[in-house]
């Protein structure tokens, strides 16, 4: 433990810093958790809403410091190759198949 008063102040202030970041991380990837339940068996709507949120999230992570802007735009990367994917399954199943003769 610090001596110094100004050392003890850091203490305090780093710990606190550390509990908020350690906060924000659990709920980007607790919404990431949820979006990839989505893909599962959620509709197309609540899909999009979902990446909508999961990226404003991750970008005020970059913005606050909490996560790095390269991490950031390797997770956004990896939410958008799913939901294009999720998007073109729907399509598909959308689309009537042209029956044989």
């Amino acid at each position: 433990m610090p001596i110094i008063k100004s050392a003890i102040k850091r203490v305090k202030i780093s710990e606190l810093q550390r509990q908020r970041n350690s906060a924000y991380k659990s709920k980007v990837k607790t919404l990431i958790k949820k979006y990839d339940n989505l893909l599962i068996s959620g509709s197309v709507e609540d899909v999009h809403k979902s990446y909508q949120q999961c990226v404003s999230t991750l970008d005020k992570a970059a913005q606050k410091g909490i996560l790095a802007k390269n991490t950031v735009s390797r997770k956004k990367s990896l939410l958008s190759k799913k939901l294009h994917i999720f998007d073109q399954n729907k399509e598909n199943e959308q689309t009537p198949v042209e029956e044989k003769k």
